[in-house]
């Protein structure tokens, strides 16, 4: 019994020493940012180094599937919508593999971003991009595989795939012109109902010019086919700081009613709350 304790005991022991233990990753891991237009792309990838191996033709070999780094699936995120190969990418994050060759590479963005290694069971469907790209020859060898984005305008960049003597540029396009031009257009048409109705609710919550207020929110009622019923309720509101009684009573009635049909006691309560502060209950 005494030999099986002083066992259990230093096994404990053991494990304990072990796991004080921290020894960097073989491959370490890495992320980028880049802002590329309006775009933000990331990029979340291992990197493998050489360490004196032959690295395109030996240890990732030709004309088979890569995972494109090491580790876990190297991923690749679009907070808006781009287009690859004019192959149109929905905002969102994907898989990157690759099919190197001597001169040229095929490249996959892959809906699934969970596993390592590659899948297990390829599904062509998917694959929401693909293309392929020619092999650029480097003079000097890089040690570490390194991903970048390079080659930045306002409406596309290049997926830069780096290591041992080889670079590929995998060239993507965002669509930095269409949202500029959709900001113009909107700022040149003039203010929209929320920026009445915002501008109008700010002034009345903070004292400010009331007649100001009361103008902007009757632009904004103006512009909304249907106005909701919390939106009523600042329009009366504010109808009653102006000195409009009769408007306030009016405006609180149709927020009381579309309140009920919504199924929003808060507001059926404050709404007549208010009404009988006026005098109208």
């Amino acid at each position: 019994m005494k030999k099986l304790v002083l066992f259990s005991f230093v096994a404990l022991l053991t494990c304990t020493l072990s796991a004080q233990i921290t020894t960097p990753q073989p491959s370490t891991s890495s992320k980028i940012w880049q802002t590329v237009g309006l775009t933000e792309v990331t990029v979340d990838y291992s990197r493998p180094s050489m360490r004196g191996r032959t690295i395109y033709g030996d240890l990732v070999p030709f004309g088979k599937l890569w995972r494109t780094g090491a580790n876990a699936y190297t991923k690749i995120g679009f907070d808006k919508d781009v287009t690859i190969a004019n192959q149109d990418v929905k905002a969102g994050t994907y898989s990157i593999f690759t099919k190197p060759g001597k001169e040229n590479w095929e490249v996959f963005f892959y809906t699934d971003t969970q596993g390592g290694g590659t899948p297990r069971n390829w599904d062509d469907a998917k694959v929401v991009a693909k293309t392929t790209v020619p092999v650029y020859k480097m003079d000097m060898p890089v040690e570490t595989f390194t991903i970048t984005i390079d080659d930045v305008t306002n409406n596309g960049a290049n997926l830069g795939i780096i290591w041992e003597n080889t670079y590929v540029a995998v060239p993507f396009g965002v669509k930095t012109d269409a949202e500029v031009v959709k900001s113009i257009e909107k700022v040149m048409a003039g203010p929209s109902a929320g920026d009445y109705y915002a501008a109008a609710v700010y002034y009345a919550n903070e004292g400010k010019d009331i007649g100001k207020a009361k103008e902007w929110m009757d632009k904004a009622m103006a512009m909304v086919e249907k106005p909701a019923f919390w939106q009523l309720r600042q329009q009366s509101l504010i109808l009653a700081k102006s000195g409009d009684k009769k408007g306030a009573i009016a405006t609180a009635k149709k927020s009381l009613a579309a309140a009920e049909e919504a199924g929003n006691m808060d507001y059926v309560k404050m709404n007549k709350d208010s009404l009988k502060e006026w005098g109208a209950l």
